[in-house]
């Protein structure tokens, strides 16, 4: 009987979850590299927008949300405060755009390891997910 109580109470988190994330990964970093990116979609099934205002790993010092401008011929990455995500919407982070940046990384991101983040939301609040790894050149394939 607790069995069943205690399940039913964890039912609402589930049925009600704000935000999904799909497709995580993480782009696999050369010998010495201090930082590594990460992608994913962020789907915000709430009626109303959201916000990803951060990121933590135990897998780096910190973490930092970026965007990717053009300076003239140059591609530049700079931080960002976070990325909204719109009512019933959906925001995608990928190479080349926005993407969360591990920086002081304490070890090498290798294919197929596995790197688990906590984002935070203004709303939603901590969704906890693993970033498998992908090879260092190219883009993830199959996903």
């Amino acid at each position: 009987m607790r069995l069943v109580f205690g399940l039913l109470l964890l039912l609402p988190f589930q049925v009600f979850a704000q935000v999904e994330i799909g497709q995580p990964w993480a782009r696999a970093t050369a010998p010495g590299a201090k930082v590594a990116a990460g992608y994913m979609t962020i789907r915000n099934k709430a009626a109303s927008a959201d916000r990803l205002v951060g990121a933590s790993s135990p897998a780096a010092a910190r973490m930092e949300t970026h965007v990717t401008v053009r300076d003239g011929d140059i591609m530049r990455m700079r931080e960002v405060k976070g990325y909204d995500i719109p009512a019933g919407g959906s925001f995608e982070l990928k190479p080349g755009g926005p993407h969360l940046m591990f920086v002081d990384i304490k070890q090498p991101f290798r294919e197929g390891d596995r790197i688990p983040v906590t984002l935070e939301f203004e709303k939603a609040g901590e969704v906890r997910v693993d970033f498998p790894v992908a090879r260092l050149t190219g883009q993830r394939h199959g996903h």
